[in-house]
Formats: C-alpha cells, structure tokens, sequence
C-alpha cells in the first residue's frame, strides 16, 4: 500500500510545549516538508530568537543557531554570508519581527540578502500572556487593550508584507497564507518552496503565515470588539 501521509523525517518526534490550537506545530510541518521534499535538511540552518519560537531547535532536525530578540535576520545575515552554499532561514513571531525587530526586518530586505524569513503573525504577544502587538487588529482585545485596539491612540497595526514587498527586490516573494484553513495548505507549501528555491543572489523571500493566538488567559486575543 502506497503511504500518502507521514511525519517528515526532518521534523523531530518530540511532543510539543505549544498550547492547544496553536499554528506554530502547523508551519513546522510545512517547513520540515520543504525540507525533505528538497533534500537539503543537511544543508539548512534556521535561526530563531525570542518568544514562542524560542524552542524551535527542539523540533527541526537541522542546525539552528539562537539569536538575540528581534536579531535572526541580522543573524542569519551572518549565517548566510559565511556559508553561501547553505539553505538559511529566520523563524519569527510578530513580536520579535515586527516590534524589537523592525530594523532588521526592513534592512535585510532592503540589502536583498539570500536568506528565508518566515514571519509567524498570530496578533499578540502570546508567550508573555497576550498583549498588544504591532500587528494587533483595530478592536482587537488583549490584555493591554481590555476594550479593544483604538487607533485612536495606538495607531494601526503594521502590515509587515506591504512594507516589504516595496523593496524592488522582494515583490515577487513577499506573501501572506493563513495556517487555520486546510485547503490552504498546499498553496503555503509552494509559497515556501518558491521562497527557498529563489534563484537570485539578491533575494529575501519573506512568507507570513497568520492564525489566532490562544493564550493562557482570560482576555483570549482572538476576539474584537
């Protein structure tokens, strides 16, 4: 009988510290599938920073370096220029990406550096317990925003792949899935595969992967007002 389905080999059998309902075990798979289905699990590097992504060492089979809050594409940056000949990818929530990270994140696009970054937007701060985030919706309750997001005073939030995809280099690359619908899963796992297969030297693929948040509190951030 021919196998259809299985756990991929560079994906590691480990239980999971995510809480229930969260997207991150979801994106996992998809890039360790990636992986597999290219052949290059001996030849990626991911780097992950602070925040739920922290212990992504523990599931994906291939070298993962730790890099300083909002710091991985500055890190795989560095990855990436001394090992030119190997796969190099950043994995981070909005948190790291899109607050402490920004600069980073914009200047690592604007250089057009040959390295993945996967952007996990869930709209909160979801390992601290659910605050606000630079991606929080208009009316979106946290823990630092009871009554909802009012951009009366914090503004909107920040739409990380329009920003990006203003860089003459990233257009084609800059994309955004959702990780909570199942027919969708296909079409995230050709965006990732276009993103690591790029064929320029000048290429930083960003893919954003939204979902809910489910934090371990009574103000759930996946509900407006």
């Amino acid at each position: 009988m021919a196998v259809v389905f299985d756990h991929p080999k560079s994906l590691l059998d480990v239980s999971t510290h995510f809480c229930p309902g969260c997207g991150h075990g979801i994106v996992h798979r998809l890039v360790c599938e990636v992986i597999d289905e290219m052949g290059i699990e001996g030849d990626t590097i991911g780097v992950v920073p602070v925040g739920c992504s922290v212990m992504s060492y523990n599931y994906f089979g291939c070298d993962v370096i730790e890099a300083p809050h909002g710091r991985a594409p500055a890190v795989a940056t560095g990855a990436k220029r001394v090992n030119p000949d190997k796969f190099v990818f950043s994995y981070q929530g909005d948190g790291d990406l899109a607050a402490i990270g920004t600069a980073e994140t914009v200047h690592v696009g604007t250089r057009g550096e040959n390295i993945v970054v996967i952007f996990i937007n869930n709209t909160t701060y979801g390992m601290t317990g659910g605050q606000m985030a630079p991606t929080t919706l208009p009316g979106q309750v946290t823990q630092t925003t009871p009554f909802g997001r009012n951009v009366e005073t914090a503004g909107y939030p920040i739409r990380i792949c329009e920003m990006m995809a203003t860089h003459s280099v990233l257009p084609s690359t800059a994309c955004r899935t959702s990780v909570r619908q199942r027919r969708r899963s296909a079409r995230r796992s050709r965006m990732k595969r276009k993103s690591v297969a790029c064929p320029s030297s000048r290429c930083c693929p960003l893919v954003q992967p939204t979902g809910v948040c489910l934090p371990q509190s009574p103000c759930s951030s996946s509900r407006t007002r």
